[in-house]
């Protein structure tokens, strides 16, 4: 599935899986104003999890080993608790605030790992990672909008849960990707229900909102998939910090259709965010 030169297509694969993941939490936030954050989950990971299916038959994956099926249940529950917590993060404050925060710290654990794992990359990459953290930083400064402190927690759960998911992504076989990633669908779409049922919280979604939710799940898988290539193509934590960029999609997303605006603090992050993709590919 590589279409590209291996250092090329890291790059790539992970700015594809920054404006997918992007997109998804725009259009997940947003829904979670008007729904529950559960029917979200719930009915956007059931999308998900059709999309992987169908590409998993497509193109004739084997079935996952143990090892992918135990990894890809594990990445489920830590993504689901970094999905809900960003949700509900952007329901209740401003999404260019949350959605950036948690990046930065999703960037941290996959990064540390490829560090420890594979080395150190060269000054240019290096200083690229430095630049893209703080560009997402930058973004993430309000002008006069504020977080609560329910709020900053929230997108703090969130950044460590999607490290956590990227860190064990990046474990899974190549061989059955489609299907780990089905699985990892499967076990957080079971916990989600459990909890759903068991609170009697399971409300369907009103009709305008269902194809934002389904948007929703397909964004979210194409950035699972996108950072997954990217990994394989190159190091770790080149596509965790590309992949970390999502929250420029978000913003802007944010600034077209609700007109939040941009500080010249946080246009001062774009560029550096710009700079840094630049840096990366460069070195």
């Amino acid at each position: 599935m590589n279409l590209f030169g291996s250092e090329l297509a890291s790059v790539v694969y992970g700015l594809l899986s920054a404006a997918s993941w992007g997109s998804g939490d725009f259009s997940g936030g947003y829904s979670t104003r008007r729904t529950p954050v559960l029917t979200v989950l719930i009915f956007s990971q059931l999308t998900g999890l059709a999309a992987l299916i169908l590409f998993a038959l497509a193109f004739g994956e084997p079935a996952p080993s143990r090892h992918d099926l135990l990894i890809g249940a594990a990445a489920g529950v830590v993504g689901d608790i970094g999905l809900a917590a960003l949700y509900r993060a952007m329901a209740i404050g401003k999404m260019s605030i949350a959605a950036p925060l948690s990046a930065v710290l999703q960037g941290i654990l996959p990064v540390t790992f490829g560090l420890l794992t594979q080395g150190l990359p060269g000054a240019l990459t290096m200083f690229g990672f430095g630049l893209a953290l703080a560009g997402v930083w930058l973004i993430s400064q309000p002008g006069s909008g504020k977080i609560s402190a329910d709020g900053l927690g929230l997108a703090i759960v969130a950044g460590v849960g999607f490290g956590g998911f990227l860190t064990l992504v990046a474990q899974l076989s190549d061989q059955a990707l489609f299907w780990s990633l089905a699985v990892s669908r499967i076990t957080s779409i079971t916990a989600m229900l459990i909890l759903a049922f068991s609170t009697r919280r399971l409300i369907p979604p009103t009709g305008k909102f269902i194809p934002l939710i389904m948007f929703c799940g397909v964004m979210d898988v194409g950035g699972n998939v996108f950072f997954a290539l990217a990994e394989e193509a190159g190091r770790v934590d080149v596509a965790a910090v590309l992949s970390s960029l999502y929250p420029a999609t978000t913003v802007v997303l944010a600034l077209v259709l609700l007109k939040e605006r941009l500080t010249r603090w946080q246009s001062l992050g774009v560029v550096f965010a710009l700079t840094a993709i630049g840096l990366i590919a460069m070195g």
